[in-house]
């Protein structure tokens, strides 16, 4: 079958650097989510869980109308979810494999039920509803956050960018280093802040488009990684399990 151009064009760029712009998309959908969680639904990070953390030392130490529950079941359904992936996926080869594309599925299908979920329901004027929408958001970034842990993709987390920040400047020229890793630690930067900032504007629309065009991501790398992974078990590349 004749390739186009462009597919073809793709299909010689390396799996490692089709694996890192697929976590750049995570890492901009990350921005997006937290966005939603803490501007939309009483100040919780469901990503960035360093956040929830620091909320919940402060609100335990008396700080003024800090949430507790929230930020507590998202730190802990974070948790659960990076824990039932990380099991599934030890199981499997290091790199994309099937299992990958399975987590990855379950990233878009939970964000893709969170959007139609928000929509309908009122998930900011009901608390239970609220810390369900918030404790399920979490779970999926547990799953995407260790699913992104297992491919290995050098200084990229999706969920977090203090350690990427951090080597953004101890690496640098500046520093006296070789600034290795300073163009996807940018982006990886810029695309988390992109991300909220797009996160920040949905809201001004509705809770539920957050959780869409996240949701519309995830699709989009799930898909795209099961591609490239099927096209190199089809062609018997080198190392693919």
């Amino acid at each position: 079958m004749k390739e186009f151009p462009g597919v073809k064009r793709l299909n010689a760029v390396p799996t490692e650097r089709v694996h890192l712009w697929l976590m750049l998309l995570l890492t901009f959908s990350t921005g997006v989510v937290d966005a939603v969680g803490y501007l939309g639904l009483d100040r919780v990070f469901t990503g960035n869980m360093t956040g929830n953390v620091v909320l919940l030392g402060m609100a335990f130490a008396g700080g003024a109308d800090l949430p507790i529950l929230r930020p507590l079941l998202a730190l802990i359904f974070f948790m659960l979810g990076a824990a039932l992936a990380g099991r599934m996926l030890r199981k499997g080869p290091e790199g994309w494999s099937w299992r990958t594309s399975v987590a990855l599925t379950v990233v878009a299908g939970g964000l893709t039920a969170l959007a139609v979920f928000v929509a309908v329901a009122d998930v900011q004027g009901n608390a239970t509803l609220g810390s369900l929408t918030t404790s399920s958001m979490a779970t999926v970034m547990g799953v995407q956050a260790a699913t992104a842990k297992r491919l290995k993709v050098a200084e990229i987390t999706t969920v977090v960018v203090t350690s990427t920040i951090t080597g953004l400047a101890s690496d640098s020229r500046l520093a006296g280093g070789n600034s290795q890793f300073w163009q996807r630690r940018a982006l990886a930067i810029a695309l988390i802040l992109l991300g909220a900032v797009a996160g920040a504007a949905a809201l001004k629309v509705d809770l539920w488009l957050g959780l869409a065009v996240s949701a519309a991501i995830s699709i989009a790398v799930a898909v795209m990684g099961y591609v490239r992974h099927h096209r190199e078990l089809r062609t018997g590349a080198p190392g693919v399990p």
